[in-house]
């Protein structure tokens, strides 16, 4: 059995084992970076492609005569085709709910920062501002206890549910949005109502025609002046050039942001101007600690050994 991966440098950074994945099959290629070009190429003979975010299209999958699975390692599933793929007989896997440590990590790692002012005091360290200070400390920002705060959850799976868990150990009072779109939760509370009486907004539902720009103007204006927002989830839930104009008008506190509408941001973006005060910005790393990456090929490792066992393993199709 051949396999290619067709962007292994976006999973990882030599510091894998891939060992046993590799054992898997009896040719296995794995490519640093793939471009759309080089996809029917690289495909042509292959009997499993692995994918991250490379695009697997209609042409690309009927074109690739042999190919009997696709594996995306990760959790999202639409740069692959799903119905091309099942109308040439091409059963489509991913990996699911590797990253979640990583990915709560990260969100409490933002949250904590911003409430604490963190990166403002560090630089004030540095730059010799605290050397100037008239006494032994220096508090020149505002500094927040996270303790009898109010933290809105939107999106209650398995990353939501264990924010609302670690939000709940800080002393914070958690409440969660009904699903945008779907059937009514006993115990959860409508976004409109929920943005008003929230103190943390964070994010963790996928991006679909529902949500995208669920966070704009106008919900702002519902929010506490003062709140924060998090968004670990996608890019596009959250207007960014209304969270830009939020940050800058001082209606919002703050902002973390894992995510951007284009990523990597090669046309620029409005939430990296110089000018916004209190905003961090990570290049969509929350889900990339070690651990989780390994568990990703460890995953993939688990569905390849079921597809020669005849198992259908986080079948997506």
């Amino acid at each position: 059995m051949k396999a290619v991966f067709l962007d292994l440098n976006s999973l990882d950074c030599d510091d894998l084992n891939l060992a046993e994945l590799k054992a898997q099959f009896t040719e296995f290629n794995g490519y640093p970076a793939t471009s759309q070009q080089q996809v029917a190429a690289r495909i042509a003979g292959a009997d499993v492609v692995i994918v991250n975010k490379v695009e697997l299209d209609g042409a690309a999958l009927a074109g690739a005569t042999q190919l009997k699975h696709v594996c995306i390692a990760a959790t999202g599933t639409n740069n692959v085709d799903l119905q091309a793929a099942a109308d040439n007989g091409i059963t489509v896997s991913n990996c699911q709910a590797y990253g979640t440590a990583s990915v709560v990590q990260h969100v409490m790692s933002m949250m904590l920062a911003l409430h604490t002012n963190l990166i403002a005091y560090n630089e004030a360290a540095r730059n010799g501002q605290w050397a100037q200070a008239e006494q032994f400390c220096l508090l020149d920002y505002p500094i927040q206890e996270l303790n009898g705060k109010t933290l809105g959850i939107v999106g209650y799976g398995n990353l939501g549910a264990s924010v609302a868990q670690l939000a709940s150990a800080f002393g914070m009072k958690v409440l969660v949005a009904q699903r945008i779109g779907g059937d009514t939760v006993a115990g959860r509370v409508a976004l409109e109502e929920l943005l008003s009486q929230v103190d943390v907004l964070s994010l963790h539902c996928p991006l679909t025609a529902q949500t995208r720009d669920l966070i704009d103007a106008d919900a702002i204006v519902q929010m506490k002046t003062g709140a924060f927002i998090i968004n670990a989830a996608r890019g596009g839930i959250v207007n960014e050039a209304a969270l830009a104009a939020a940050l800058r008008s001082g209606k919002l506190a703050g902002a973390a942001t894992d995510v951007l509408i284009q990523e990597p941001p090669v046309d620029g973006n409005p939430l990296l101007a110089d000018d916004i005060p209190n905003l961090i910005v990570t290049p969509h790393s929350a889900w990339g600690s070690v651990q989780a990456r390994q568990r990703i090929v460890e995953q993939l490792t688990e569905t390849i050994e079921g597809l020669k066992r005849g198992e259908r393993i986080r079948v997506v199709n």
